[in-house]
């Protein structure tokens, strides 16, 4: 069992659905690809979001991506890159260090990361912090905040805690959307065809859990996610590889 702070796996489920409600791809729509300095959209009704800028009545690719349309918001969901830290997302970290107050962790960002003692929702006794998670363990956490040089950590939200035996993949945290899919739809279908259990970070550290064959199978399948993920009919593809359509 995790040791988690949820009461069910669904609150993890619940929680990776929700981080990317508004970053979701629709599988059904072939979204553009676009470079820096390419015009989007022109005409007065068209607003910048995301990676974009307006210049005249002009929207203009800010990052290289899909352009996602919301109303008359005009982003861009970014493809290349590095994980950019923000408050509240929802990442995957290695425990690098303990000190007398917390944890320093890895969570692929380009600062360091702690997690303090005192964003733990229960009592731990700091002269056996590391009987709770060692050098080594995989945590689910929270950003609580980004300052320059830093980032602070928390575990006082549903669904996080220390993921336990299971296997760590990372991949580009811009294709994180892709393979959590509409509503959840893509993950949810990997999770059901491997009988894994799975989580998904912001930062794009995967943690998967089950048996060998469906470890392997899940992995192989996020992995194709990741190399095709401009394609069209992305969801035929990977539910034929799962086996579930010919």
């Amino acid at each position: 069992m995790n040791r988690e702070f949820n009461e069910d796996n669904e609150e993890r489920t619940e929680m990776n659905e929700n981080n990317y409600s508004e970053e979701s791809y629709d599988t059904k729509k072939e979204r553009k690809l676009v470079v820096p300095g390419e015009v989007i959209e022109e005409g007065d009704d068209y607003l910048p979001g995301d990676f974009t800028r307006k210049e005249g009545n002009k929207v203009i690719a800010n990052r290289y991506g899909l352009v996602e349309h919301n109303g008359r918001v005009i982003k861009i969901i970014p493809i290349s890159g590095v994980f950019e830290p923000r408050r509240g997302n929802n990442v995957i970290g290695r425990v690098e260090d303990i000190t007398f107050s917390g944890w320093m962790m890895d969570i692929g960002g380009p600062y360091s990361a702690f997690l303090p003692l005192m964003e733990c929702p229960r009592f731990i006794n700091r002269n056996n912090i590391d009987e709770f998670a060692g050098i080594g363990d995989i945590m689910a956490v929270k950003i609580a905040g980004v300052k320059k040089g830093g980032i602070d950590l928390t575990l006082k939200f549903r669904g996080l805690g220390v993921l336990e035996d299971g296997r760590l993949i990372k991949i580009n945290p811009h294709k994180v959307p892709r393979v959590i899919g509409k509503e959840g739809s893509m993950i949810n279908l990997i999770k059901d065809s491997t009988k894994t259990e799975i989580n998904v970070g912001q930062n794009g550290y995967i943690w998967i859990k089950g048996d060998l064959a469906g470890e392997n199978k899940a992995e192989e399948a996020i992995q194709l996610i990741v190399r095709e993920s401009i394609s069209s009919g992305l969801t035929e593809k990977i539910e034929k590889f799962l086996g579930g359509k010919e």
